[in-house]
C-alpha cells in the first residue's frame, strides 16, 4: 500500500509518487499563506503544478491564472518561485491520482475519507497554513467531514461550496477564486 493515497502499490507506483514529492518539496514555502488542497493529483505530468518541464496545463493552469500568476515566456523556475514566494502551496488528499479502479464514486470517496486524518494532521503539524482552500469537486462527498477536522486555520469556500477545478466550468472557478482570495474577510 502507497503511503500517499492508500491504493495498491506497484513499483511505479512508488517511484512516480517520489517523483512527484522531490518535485513538490523543491518549491515548498517556509511560511504557508494559502493551501490550496486538491482531492487528488492529476494523472498526466502535465497538468502537474509542481513538474519541471514543459507548459502548464490542466488543473496547474488554472490555479496559476486565478493566482494571478503568468506563465507566458516565463521559465518553469520562475513560475514556481513566483508561486512560492507568494506563500502558495499545492497538496493533495490522495497525494497520488487516482487508479482507474479506485476512480468511481464510493470507492474514491472511501480512500479520500481513509487518508483525511493524516491529511489534517499534516496541515496541523508540518504545513501551518493561514488558510486552506478546497479545489476539487471530488471533496464534494467527505466536506463535511473535512470542515469537521480541527486544521488550525479557516477553510475558505465558494459561498459555501468547493472551488471545483475538476468542474464542468472551471473557467468561472478561476475567477470566483480570485475574488476570494483577494477578500480580506474571507481569511
Amino acid at each position: 500500500m502507497c503511503d500517499g493515497c492508500g491504493q495498491t502499490a506497484s513499483g511505479e507506483h512508488i517511484a512516480r509518487r517520489l517523483q512527484r514529492l522531490e518535485w513538490t518539496t523543491r518549491y515548498r514555502p517556509v511560511h504557508i499563506n494559502t493551501l490550496l488542497l486538491g482531492a487528488f493529483s492529476p494523472q498526466e505530468e502535465r497538468n502537474f503544478l509542481y513538474t519541471p518541464g514543459g507548459e502548464f496545463h490542466g488543473e496547474a493552469a488554472l490555479l496559476l491564472d486565478a493566482l494571478g500568476i503568468s506563465t507566458a515566456g516565463r521559465a518553469v523556475d520562475a513560475v514556481h518561485a513566483e508561486f512560492q514566494r507568494a506563500g502558495f502551496f499545492l497538496t493533495h488528499v490522495l497525494e497520488c491520482p487516482l487508479d482507474k479502479v479506485a476512480g468511481q464514486g464510493a470507492e474514491a470517496a472511501a480512500l479520500l475519507t481513509r487518508r483525511l486524518e493524516p491529511v489534517a494532521t499534516r496541515i496541523r503539524r508540518s504545513l501551518k497554513p493561514k488558510r486552506v482552500v478546497l479545489i476539487s469537486r471530488a471533496l464534494g462527498p467527505i466536506l463535511e467531514k473535512i470542515l469537521a477536522l480541527e486544521l488550525g486555520c479557516p477553510v475558505v469556500l465558494d459561498n459555501g461550496k468547493l472551488f471545483e477545478f475538476d468542474g464542468d466550468a472551471p473557467e468561472n472557478t478561476v475567477a470566483r477564486l480570485r475574488e476570494a482570495l483577494a477578500d480580506p474577510a474571507r481569511d
